[in-house]
């Protein structure tokens, strides 16, 4: 049986230490709020980069991670602070053991201060498309 892995490793400046400290009250509540969900949702692990200032939050999977809680967080992270400019991150998709089909990726950006996606590409069943005729830039 195939064991399907996504991972991501990805850095949110949040403008001010006390930013970052309480961006940790954020994570701890929304942790606590995707262990409730049935079945419980893949977390990621965060810290404070104190070597940038301490105001970098340093986000990544924890042996697998959901892109989507991830992107939740950082949302909730830009309404609590006011950010604003792009903020993004690339993820892959892996498989163990290795598969023809188990390998993907993709990369999602956002707009801080409105929440909206600016840009997403998702590389799943993406090569099979194409070898099949169709058009690579969809």
């Amino acid at each position: 049986m195939a064991d399907y892995f996504t991972h991501y490793s990805c850095i949110l400046e949040v403008g001010r230490p006390d930013n970052a400290a309480r961006a940790l009250d954020i994570y701890n509540a929304f942790s606590e709020e995707g262990a409730s969900e049935e079945p419980p949702s893949d977390g990621f692990l965060l810290s404070i980069q104190p070597g940038h200032g301490g105001t970098k939050l340093w986000m990544h999977d924890d042996g697998t991670g959901d892109p989507e809680r991830l992107i939740a967080f950082v949302k909730r992270c830009a309404a609590a602070f006011g950010l604003t400019g792009r903020w993004g991150f690339q993820y892959a998709g892996t498989c163990s053991p290795p598969r023809l089909d188990g390998f993907g990726g993709g990369a999602h950006v956002l707009d801080l201060a409105t929440g909206e996606t600016v840009a997403w590409t998702y590389t799943d069943g993406w090569l099979a498309s194409v070898l099949d005729g169709g058009d690579p830039d969809v």
